[in-house]
Protein backbone atom coordinates (compact mmCIF):
# COMPACT_ATOMS: atom_id res chain seq x y z
CA UNK A 1 0.00 0.00 0.00
CA UNK A 2 3.11 2.27 0.46
CA UNK A 3 3.97 1.71 -2.92
CA UNK A 4 1.17 2.31 -4.59
CA UNK A 5 0.96 5.85 -2.32
CA UNK A 6 3.77 6.42 -3.71
CA UNK A 7 3.94 6.24 -7.07
CA UNK A 8 0.61 7.94 -6.85
CA UNK A 9 1.85 11.20 -5.38
CA UNK A 10 4.92 11.01 -7.98
CA UNK A 11 3.34 10.01 -11.04
CA UNK A 12 0.37 11.99 -10.72
CA UNK A 13 -0.29 14.44 -7.73
CA UNK A 14 3.09 16.12 -7.99
CA UNK A 15 2.74 16.06 -11.74
CA UNK A 16 -0.43 17.57 -12.28
CA UNK A 17 0.13 20.20 -9.52
CA UNK A 18 3.51 21.26 -11.76
CA UNK A 19 1.41 21.19 -14.93
CA UNK A 20 -0.61 24.16 -12.89
CA UNK A 21 2.54 26.53 -13.41
CA UNK A 22 1.89 26.80 -17.23
CA UNK A 23 -1.78 26.28 -17.35
CA UNK A 24 -2.58 29.38 -15.33
CA UNK A 25 -0.68 31.05 -18.56
CA UNK A 26 -2.88 28.75 -21.25
CA UNK A 27 -6.34 30.39 -22.23
CA UNK A 28 -9.69 28.49 -21.29
CA UNK A 29 -11.20 29.23 -24.83
CA UNK A 30 -11.77 25.92 -27.15
CA UNK A 31 -11.24 23.65 -23.47
CA UNK A 32 -7.41 24.05 -24.17
CA UNK A 33 -6.81 24.62 -19.84
CA UNK A 34 -8.36 21.26 -19.08
CA UNK A 35 -6.72 18.65 -17.00
CA UNK A 36 -5.63 16.37 -19.60
CA UNK A 37 -3.45 19.35 -20.83
CA UNK A 38 -2.42 19.90 -16.98
CA UNK A 39 -0.94 16.59 -16.27
CA UNK A 40 0.88 16.72 -19.70
CA UNK A 41 2.15 20.06 -19.53
CA UNK A 42 3.05 18.39 -15.46
CA UNK A 43 4.79 15.62 -17.21
CA UNK A 44 7.21 17.66 -19.28
CA UNK A 45 7.79 20.27 -16.90
CA UNK A 46 8.59 17.04 -14.24
CA UNK A 47 11.15 15.51 -17.05
CA UNK A 48 12.98 19.24 -17.64
CA UNK A 49 13.17 19.51 -13.73
CA UNK A 50 14.64 16.56 -13.63
CA UNK A 51 17.16 16.66 -16.77
CA UNK A 52 18.67 20.27 -14.65
CA UNK A 53 19.66 18.08 -11.83
CA UNK A 54 20.79 14.89 -13.00
CA UNK A 55 22.58 15.76 -16.03
CA UNK A 56 24.89 18.36 -14.12
CA UNK A 57 25.39 15.37 -11.50
CA UNK A 58 25.90 12.70 -13.99
CA UNK A 59 29.37 14.98 -15.38
CA UNK A 60 30.57 16.05 -12.23
CA UNK A 61 29.53 14.60 -9.14
CA UNK A 62 31.97 11.53 -8.98
CA UNK A 63 30.92 9.77 -5.63
CA UNK A 64 26.95 9.21 -4.70
CA UNK A 65 25.69 11.25 -7.54
CA UNK A 66 22.22 9.65 -7.66
CA UNK A 67 21.69 10.63 -4.38
CA UNK A 68 22.64 14.30 -5.08
CA UNK A 69 20.72 14.59 -7.88
CA UNK A 70 17.43 12.76 -6.44
CA UNK A 71 18.08 15.18 -3.19
CA UNK A 72 17.83 18.73 -5.42
CA UNK A 73 14.88 16.86 -7.48
CA UNK A 74 12.61 16.02 -4.95
CA UNK A 75 13.07 19.62 -3.32
CA UNK A 76 12.63 21.47 -6.98
CA UNK A 77 9.61 19.06 -8.01
CA UNK A 78 7.81 19.75 -4.21
CA UNK A 79 8.29 23.57 -4.69
CA UNK A 80 7.48 23.57 -8.23
CA UNK A 81 4.36 21.77 -7.08
CA UNK A 82 3.64 23.98 -4.42
CA UNK A 83 3.92 26.65 -6.68
CA UNK A 84 1.14 25.27 -9.15
CA UNK A 85 -1.18 25.24 -6.47
CA UNK A 86 -0.40 28.66 -5.27
CA UNK A 87 -0.97 30.33 -8.33
CA UNK A 88 -3.87 28.43 -9.23
CA UNK A 89 -5.12 29.73 -6.12
CA UNK A 90 -4.52 33.01 -6.88
CA UNK A 91 -6.29 33.00 -10.47
CA UNK A 92 -8.89 31.09 -9.85
CA UNK A 93 -10.68 34.25 -9.25
CA UNK A 94 -9.77 35.51 -12.84
CA UNK A 95 -11.16 32.55 -14.73
CA UNK A 96 -14.43 32.79 -13.07
CA UNK A 97 -15.80 35.28 -15.19
CA UNK A 98 -15.07 33.25 -17.98
CA UNK A 99 -17.17 29.98 -17.04
CA UNK A 100 -19.67 31.98 -18.44
CA UNK A 101 -22.54 30.91 -20.79
CA UNK A 102 -21.40 28.71 -23.31
CA UNK A 103 -17.98 28.16 -22.28
CA UNK A 104 -19.47 27.31 -18.62
CA UNK A 105 -21.62 25.25 -19.95
CA UNK A 106 -18.99 22.87 -22.03
CA UNK A 107 -17.46 22.92 -18.78
CA UNK A 108 -20.65 21.46 -16.43
CA UNK A 109 -21.55 19.41 -19.06
CA UNK A 110 -19.05 16.69 -20.23
CA UNK A 111 -21.48 13.87 -18.85
CA UNK A 112 -24.38 15.27 -20.42
CA UNK A 113 -22.64 15.57 -23.50
CA UNK A 114 -21.22 12.23 -23.61
CA UNK A 115 -24.95 10.76 -22.96
CA UNK A 116 -26.50 13.05 -25.62
CA UNK A 117 -24.04 11.41 -28.37
CA UNK A 118 -25.08 9.38 -30.76
CA UNK A 119 -25.02 5.27 -30.24
CA UNK A 120 -22.83 5.12 -32.88
CA UNK A 121 -20.12 7.83 -31.24
CA UNK A 122 -20.69 6.30 -28.16
CA UNK A 123 -19.72 2.21 -29.22
CA UNK A 124 -16.29 4.36 -30.93
CA UNK A 125 -15.59 5.80 -27.75
CA UNK A 126 -15.63 2.05 -25.74
CA UNK A 127 -13.72 0.56 -28.79
CA UNK A 128 -11.10 2.84 -28.07
CA UNK A 129 -11.43 2.18 -24.68
CA UNK A 130 -10.89 -1.58 -25.11
CA UNK A 131 -8.18 -0.99 -27.39
CA UNK A 132 -6.54 0.72 -25.08
CA UNK A 133 -6.58 -1.41 -21.96
CA UNK A 134 -5.90 -4.54 -24.44
CA UNK A 135 -2.30 -3.19 -24.62
CA UNK A 136 -2.28 -2.34 -21.15
CA UNK A 137 -3.06 -5.71 -20.33
CA UNK A 138 -0.67 -7.10 -23.04
CA UNK A 139 2.30 -4.70 -21.76
CA UNK A 140 1.69 -5.83 -18.23
CA UNK A 141 1.01 -9.28 -18.19
CA UNK A 142 3.10 -9.84 -21.07
CA UNK A 143 5.99 -8.16 -20.36
CA UNK A 144 8.52 -8.21 -23.17
CA UNK A 145 12.26 -8.30 -22.75
CA UNK A 146 15.01 -7.50 -25.18
CA UNK A 147 18.98 -7.03 -25.22
CA UNK A 148 19.02 -3.36 -24.54
CA UNK A 149 17.59 -4.25 -21.07
CA UNK A 150 20.98 -5.54 -20.20
CA UNK A 151 22.02 -1.79 -20.68
CA UNK A 152 19.37 0.72 -19.89
CA UNK A 153 17.23 -1.26 -16.83
CA UNK A 154 20.45 -2.39 -15.25
CA UNK A 155 21.61 1.50 -15.18
CA UNK A 156 18.41 2.00 -13.18
CA UNK A 157 18.85 -1.05 -11.05
CA UNK A 158 22.61 -0.05 -10.33
CA UNK A 159 21.75 3.62 -9.53
CA UNK A 160 19.29 1.97 -6.95
CA UNK A 161 21.21 -0.16 -5.49
CA UNK A 162 24.59 1.42 -5.97
CA UNK A 163 24.03 5.17 -5.93
CA UNK A 164 25.58 6.30 -8.87
CA UNK A 165 24.92 7.04 -12.34
CA UNK A 166 26.80 5.85 -15.06
CA UNK A 167 30.15 4.71 -13.30
CA UNK A 168 29.64 1.23 -13.16
CA UNK A 169 29.19 -0.81 -16.62
CA UNK A 170 26.19 -2.87 -16.68
CA UNK A 171 27.63 -5.24 -18.69
CA UNK A 172 30.30 -6.33 -16.34
CA UNK A 173 30.05 -4.50 -12.74
CA UNK A 174 33.34 -3.11 -13.02
CA UNK A 175 33.84 0.67 -13.05
CA UNK A 176 34.27 2.30 -16.63
CA UNK A 177 34.90 5.99 -18.13
CA UNK A 178 32.08 8.00 -18.75
CA UNK A 179 29.91 6.68 -21.97
CA UNK A 180 28.74 10.73 -23.26
CA UNK A 181 26.58 8.63 -25.74
CA UNK A 182 24.20 7.15 -22.73
CA UNK A 183 25.45 10.04 -19.79
CA UNK A 184 23.07 12.52 -21.11
CA UNK A 185 20.30 10.89 -21.74
CA UNK A 186 19.16 10.48 -18.24
CA UNK A 187 15.36 9.05 -18.29
CA UNK A 188 16.12 5.69 -16.88
CA UNK A 189 18.00 7.31 -14.11
CA UNK A 190 14.72 9.35 -13.65
CA UNK A 191 12.37 5.59 -13.83
CA UNK A 192 15.65 4.80 -10.33
CA UNK A 193 13.82 7.61 -8.92
CA UNK A 194 10.68 6.38 -8.85
CA UNK A 195 11.81 3.25 -7.65
CA UNK A 196 13.65 4.37 -4.47
CA UNK A 197 10.66 6.25 -3.81
CA UNK A 198 8.21 3.68 -4.52
CA UNK A 199 10.61 0.98 -2.89
CA UNK A 200 9.55 -0.80 -5.86
CA UNK A 201 12.92 -3.22 -8.01
CA UNK A 202 13.76 -1.25 -10.69
CA UNK A 203 12.91 -4.12 -13.18
CA UNK A 204 9.78 -4.20 -11.94
CA UNK A 205 8.88 -0.55 -12.06
CA UNK A 206 10.50 -0.20 -15.81
CA UNK A 207 8.43 -3.59 -16.97
CA UNK A 208 5.14 -2.97 -15.26
CA UNK A 209 4.91 0.47 -14.02
CA UNK A 210 6.29 2.62 -16.72
CA UNK A 211 3.66 0.74 -19.68
CA UNK A 212 0.81 1.61 -17.31
CA UNK A 213 2.05 5.51 -17.15
CA UNK A 214 3.49 6.07 -20.68
CA UNK A 215 0.89 4.29 -22.81
CA UNK A 216 -1.78 6.38 -21.80
CA UNK A 217 0.00 9.45 -21.37
CA UNK A 218 0.95 8.86 -25.57
CA UNK A 219 -3.00 8.36 -26.03
CA UNK A 220 -3.71 11.92 -23.79
CA UNK A 221 -1.17 13.56 -26.38
CA UNK A 222 -2.76 12.03 -29.52
CA UNK A 223 -6.21 12.80 -27.99
CA UNK A 224 -5.07 16.59 -27.95
CA UNK A 225 -3.98 16.61 -31.63
CA UNK A 226 -7.69 15.38 -32.67
CA UNK A 227 -8.56 17.73 -31.04
CA UNK A 228 -6.70 20.35 -32.80
CA UNK A 229 -7.41 19.00 -36.28
CA UNK A 230 -11.19 17.83 -35.53
CA UNK A 231 -12.51 21.29 -33.08
CA UNK A 232 -15.16 21.13 -30.99
CA UNK A 233 -17.30 18.23 -31.72
CA UNK A 234 -21.15 18.30 -31.23
CA UNK A 235 -23.74 15.93 -30.44
CA UNK A 236 -24.48 13.61 -34.07
CA UNK A 237 -20.93 15.54 -35.40
CA UNK A 238 -18.30 13.72 -33.12
CA UNK A 239 -17.16 10.31 -34.91
CA UNK A 240 -14.02 12.07 -36.14
CA UNK A 241 -12.45 12.11 -32.48
CA UNK A 242 -12.91 8.35 -31.68
CA UNK A 243 -12.31 7.05 -34.82
CA UNK A 244 -9.47 8.99 -35.01
CA UNK A 245 -7.87 7.25 -31.90
CA UNK A 246 -8.66 4.15 -32.82
CA UNK A 247 -7.27 4.23 -36.09
CA UNK A 248 -4.31 5.35 -33.76
CA UNK A 249 -4.68 1.95 -31.68
CA UNK A 250 -4.83 0.00 -34.29
CA UNK A 251 -1.71 1.32 -36.23
CA UNK A 252 0.37 0.78 -32.45
CA UNK A 253 -1.09 -2.84 -32.26
CA UNK A 254 -0.43 -3.96 -35.76
CA UNK A 255 2.82 -1.60 -36.42
CA UNK A 256 5.74 -4.34 -35.64
CA UNK A 257 6.15 -5.39 -38.82
CA UNK A 258 9.90 -4.98 -37.74
CA UNK A 259 11.84 -4.30 -34.56
CA UNK A 260 12.83 -1.19 -35.87
CA UNK A 261 9.01 0.77 -36.21
CA UNK A 262 7.86 2.88 -33.49
CA UNK A 263 5.20 0.88 -32.87
CA UNK A 264 7.54 -1.89 -31.51
CA UNK A 265 9.03 0.52 -29.17
CA UNK A 266 6.26 1.64 -28.30
CA UNK A 267 4.65 -1.62 -26.86
CA UNK A 268 7.64 -4.02 -26.05
CA UNK A 269 10.49 -1.21 -24.77
CA UNK A 270 7.91 1.41 -23.55
CA UNK A 271 10.23 2.24 -20.57
CA UNK A 272 13.51 2.82 -22.67
CA UNK A 273 14.09 6.99 -23.71
CA UNK A 274 14.42 6.59 -26.90
CA UNK A 275 10.98 4.86 -27.36
CA UNK A 276 9.67 7.72 -25.53
CA UNK A 277 11.58 10.00 -27.37
CA UNK A 278 9.39 8.94 -30.79
CA UNK A 279 6.82 7.97 -29.03
CA UNK A 280 5.81 10.57 -26.71
CA UNK A 281 7.95 13.73 -27.27
CA UNK A 282 7.94 14.23 -30.96
CA UNK A 283 4.03 13.66 -31.05
CA UNK A 284 3.94 16.16 -28.38
CA UNK A 285 6.23 19.05 -30.76
CA UNK A 286 3.16 18.23 -33.15
CA UNK A 287 0.12 18.84 -30.75
CA UNK A 288 2.09 21.87 -29.69
CA UNK A 289 2.88 23.49 -32.61
CA UNK A 290 -1.11 22.81 -34.15
CA UNK A 291 -2.10 24.17 -31.24
CA UNK A 292 0.33 27.38 -31.09
CA UNK A 293 -0.33 27.99 -35.26
CA UNK A 294 -3.56 26.87 -35.29
CA UNK A 295 -5.60 29.37 -37.62
CA UNK A 296 -2.80 30.66 -39.65
CA UNK A 297 -2.80 34.07 -40.48
CA UNK A 298 -5.06 35.23 -37.88
CA UNK A 299 -4.96 37.37 -35.23
CA UNK A 300 -5.29 34.69 -31.72
CA UNK A 301 -4.16 34.64 -28.94
CA UNK A 302 -0.73 33.55 -28.03
CA UNK A 303 -0.53 30.94 -25.62
CA UNK A 304 2.53 31.52 -23.34
CA UNK A 305 1.37 28.45 -21.24
CA UNK A 306 1.96 26.71 -24.51
CA UNK A 307 5.35 28.02 -25.01
CA UNK A 308 6.16 27.05 -21.53
CA UNK A 309 5.40 23.10 -22.15
CA UNK A 310 7.47 23.11 -26.04
CA UNK A 311 10.83 24.39 -23.96
CA UNK A 312 9.91 21.85 -21.58
CA UNK A 313 9.66 19.42 -24.24
CA UNK A 314 12.77 20.45 -26.04
CA UNK A 315 14.53 19.39 -22.60
CA UNK A 316 12.51 16.16 -22.16
CA UNK A 317 13.88 15.07 -25.50
CA UNK A 318 17.43 15.46 -24.25
CA UNK A 319 16.88 13.21 -21.44
CA UNK A 320 15.37 10.65 -23.63
CA UNK A 321 18.02 10.90 -26.13
CA UNK A 322 21.12 12.35 -27.09
CA UNK A 323 20.16 12.09 -30.75
CA UNK A 324 16.46 13.16 -30.28
CA UNK A 325 17.63 16.72 -29.96
CA UNK A 326 19.06 17.00 -32.96
CA UNK A 327 15.50 15.20 -34.37
CA UNK A 328 13.33 17.39 -32.66
CA UNK A 329 15.81 20.76 -33.43
CA UNK A 330 15.69 19.68 -37.52
CA UNK A 331 11.45 19.04 -37.45
CA UNK A 332 11.31 22.85 -35.33
CA UNK A 333 13.34 24.21 -38.03
CA UNK A 334 11.73 22.68 -41.03
CA UNK A 335 8.33 23.52 -39.18
CA UNK A 336 9.55 27.57 -38.16
CA UNK A 337 10.54 27.73 -41.93
CA UNK A 338 7.24 26.71 -43.24
CA UNK A 339 5.16 28.53 -40.80
CA UNK A 340 7.02 32.25 -41.87
CA UNK A 341 6.44 31.52 -44.99
CA UNK A 342 2.71 30.98 -44.66
CA UNK A 343 2.12 33.99 -42.04
CA UNK A 344 4.65 35.73 -43.49
CA UNK A 345 6.13 36.57 -40.31
CA UNK A 346 10.07 36.37 -39.66
CA UNK A 347 9.31 36.84 -35.76
CA UNK A 348 8.17 33.31 -36.36
CA UNK A 349 11.64 31.86 -36.55
CA UNK A 350 12.61 33.71 -33.52
CA UNK A 351 10.13 32.28 -31.26
CA UNK A 352 10.65 28.88 -31.91
CA UNK A 353 14.00 29.53 -32.21
CA UNK A 354 14.12 30.81 -28.77
CA UNK A 355 12.04 27.72 -27.55
CA UNK A 356 15.26 25.95 -29.19
CA UNK A 357 18.13 27.16 -26.84
CA UNK A 358 17.98 24.41 -24.66
CA UNK A 359 19.05 21.89 -27.43
CA UNK A 360 21.52 24.15 -28.30
CA UNK A 361 23.32 23.94 -24.62
CA UNK A 362 22.51 20.35 -24.65
CA UNK A 363 24.51 19.86 -27.88
CA UNK A 364 26.91 22.38 -26.68
CA UNK A 365 27.69 19.92 -23.72
CA UNK A 366 27.54 16.91 -25.67
CA UNK A 367 30.72 18.43 -28.18
CA UNK A 368 32.37 19.85 -24.78
CA UNK A 369 32.05 16.61 -23.07
CA UNK A 370 32.68 14.23 -26.06
CA UNK A 371 35.80 16.27 -27.99
CA UNK A 372 36.59 18.32 -25.33
CA UNK A 373 40.32 16.70 -24.80
CA UNK A 374 41.10 16.41 -28.65
CA UNK A 375 40.08 19.97 -28.96
CA UNK A 376 42.46 20.87 -26.35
Amino acid sequence: MTAIISLFFWLVMIPFCIGLVPACFISPVQRRRNPGVILLGGYFCMWALFGLVAIPAVLWVQYHNFSVASRCFTVLSILCAAAGLLMWRRKAGDYRPELTSPAREREEGIVKRFLHRTWAEKIEWLLFWALLGFQLYKAVAYTSFDGDDAYYVVESLIAQQADVMYRILPYTGGSTSLDVRHALAVFPMWVAFVAVQSGIHATIVSHVVMPVVLIPLTYLVYYEIGKGLFGEQTPGDGERLPLFMIVMCVFQIFGNVSIYTNETFFLTRTWQGKAVAGSLVIPAFLWLLLWIYQGAGKDKERDAGLWIILVCVNMTAGICSSIAVFIVSILLAVTALGLAFAQRDGRVLLRIGAACIPNVIYMGLYVMVAYGPALG
